[in-house]
């Protein structure tokens, strides 16, 4: 299954394996199981004095296998065939398993070690999904770590009746002991914050007694790590507070028009930019929230969890989001058929059919995607013509499951209470209100700023954005803003970067100013 080049790299990798493990497959005589047979053979044959497979599983999902260290009760658990995105978290579970050190900040590391209660998740995922890795890698880390947590990844495109069965209609989706638990991409912080094993009164003293900081960045997308790298680069003490590092840069599929980066996905993007922040001396406070901006000579920050950061400038680099629809029943069904990423959810919807909210790039990129995979796209579009480029407008009007309605707004999720069961809108030109039986809804008309904590201390557009200069200097001096979360026209990652850039040599040239005042 894996081709030359594959198994030379994967053979060098295994060589960090420091403890034996053991590759237990349940197997049926279905060709999806031979195909597993045939992998894991391969991987055992590329380090036979460290890995042995047994085709002696009792698990009652097959094909499945575990990866367990040999005489001991630390594994992982894999319900399908982990290649495409999974492929990394294979590698990553057999390193693990195996005693390679996990790279995770020490302080998680030991909140995971010191849960002192059982814990069985499973996580059901799709080989398309780039959200699914994060949380995939992040629950096998945690398995390993510590024995109490037990963790089974699941291909939900081979185990179609579990995902009726648990109405699973996004991914990634993560139970716990038999129950809902999360949808979406996570890493091990944020799951432990779910737990209810967040900050704890020590870290939040150790943040309040940090010293004030020359620039404080909020925000880890492509504006935020720009600023911080510009800003520690002056010499400067820098910090950076992120919800989640990489920002909505983590949920994009393929990035084809970052100059000199000739293709990358997402969360590839996301991880090189946290490495190249990381090479510099700036201190990461990764899945913390911003909750409210104090002004002064001294700004202050204050964080969800109670912490209050101090600093002498700030950069906003808050990014945004998808935009929701607004209307009633889409809270109710989202992730019960109400989706807002085509490329993880698509595989879930296969033969069905499915509605897309929005004519612009977006949109019709997700409603092609969808095309090849369900039964029939139904797109719609608010205005009277769709706003997507030529070049996609003639590949989506060239598919034959597609119908296009323009003139349309979005009026109701209808559902049975448990699922997505229609879409009702409104035709805008004769007023008449129609209904469309489907069972997926992705919603695909834009973004929104993240910047609704800010309130009225720094002025904002009406359409919520923060209003900078040519410097990204905003309303407050000190305070100046960057990306997406600003005016800037054209919402891109590479015009982010620069406005990250420009914002950090302000903020230096505004402390230079200040210090001689």
């Amino acid at each position: 299954m894996l081709d030359a080049g594959l198994k030379t790299q994967l053979k060098a990798y295994l060589e960090n394996i420091t403890q034996p493990i053991e590759l237990i497959a349940s197997l049926d005589e279905g060709a999806k199981s031979n195909e597993l047979r045939e992998l894991l053979t391969e991987i055992a044959e590329l380090s036979p004095a460290k890995i042995t497979f047994l085709d002696n599983g009792q698990s009652s999902r097959q094909p499945s296998f575990k990866i367990q260290r040999a005489g001991s009760d630390i594994a992982v658990e894999f319900a399908g065939i982990p290649l495409g995105h999974e492929f990394t978290s294979l590698v990553l579970a057999l390193l693990q398993v195996g005693g390679h050190a996990i790279k995770m900040d020490e302080m998680v590391a030991n909140q995971i070690r010191n849960l002192n209660e059982d814990y069985v998740f499973e996580t059901y995922y799709s080989l398309s999904c780039q959200n699914c890795p994060d949380v995939v890698q992040a629950l096998n880390a945690m398995s390993v770590l510590n024995p109490r947590i037990k963790h089974t990844s699941i291909d939900g495109a081979l185990f179609q009746d579990e995902v009726k069965q648990r109405e699973v209609m996004s991914v990634p989706a993560v139970f716990l002991n038999g129950e809902e638990f999360h949808y979406g991409r996570a890493n091990a912080e944020e799951l432990l914050a779910k737990l209810g094993t967040g900050d704890s009164e020590e870290q939040i003293a150790a943040l309040n007694e940090k010293e004030p900081y020359d620039v404080l960045v909020v925000g880890g997308g492509p504006a935020g790590a720009a600023a911080a790298i510009y800003a520690a680069r002056k010499g400067i003490r820098t910090g950076v507070v992120a919800e989640r590092f990489g920002g909505q840069v983590l949920d994009t599929m393929s990035i084809e028009n970052y100059i000199s980066v000739r293709e990358t996905d997402g969360p590839s993007f996301a991880g090189a930019l946290e490495a190249h922040v990381r090479d510099y001396d700036v201190d990461i406070m990764n899945v913390q929230r911003a909750e409210e901006l104090i002004p002064g000579k001294e700004i202050q920050l204050k964080l969800a969890n109670g912490a209050t950061l101090k600093t002498k400038s700030l950069i906003l680099a808050t990014g945004a989001r998808w935009r929701e629809l607004g209307v009633p029943g889409e809270a109710d069904y989202r992730n019960k058929g109400v989706a807002y990423c085509p490329h993880c959810d698509g595989p879930l919807y296969k033969g069905k059919d499915v509605a897309v909210i929005g004519g612009g790039n977006s949109g019709v990129e997700a409603a092609i995607d969808l095309a090849g995979l369900v039964n029939h796209v139904t797109l719609l579009e608010f205005g009277e013509a769709l706003r997507a480029d030529e070049v996609l407008q003639r590949k989506l009007h060239s598919l034959p499951n597609v119908t296009v309605i323009k003139m349309a707004q979005t009026t109701e999720v209808i559902g049975d209470g448990s699922k997505v069961t229609a879409l009702r809108y409104t035709d805008r030109t004769s007023q008449e209100t129609k209904d469309i039986p489907l069972d997926g809804i992705f919603v695909q008309i834009g973004l929104v700023p993240n910047n609704e904590w800010l309130g009225d201390v720094v002025k904002r557009s009406k359409h919520g954005e923060i209003e900078i200069d040519v410097r990204g200097q905003t309303s407050i001096p000190g305070v100046f803003a960057a990306g997406d979360a600003t005016t800037v026209p054209y919402k891109q990652i590479i015009i982010a970067a620069g406005q990250g850039a420009t914002a950090a040599l302000s903020a230096f040239d505004y402390l230079i100013r200040t210090s001689v005042e």
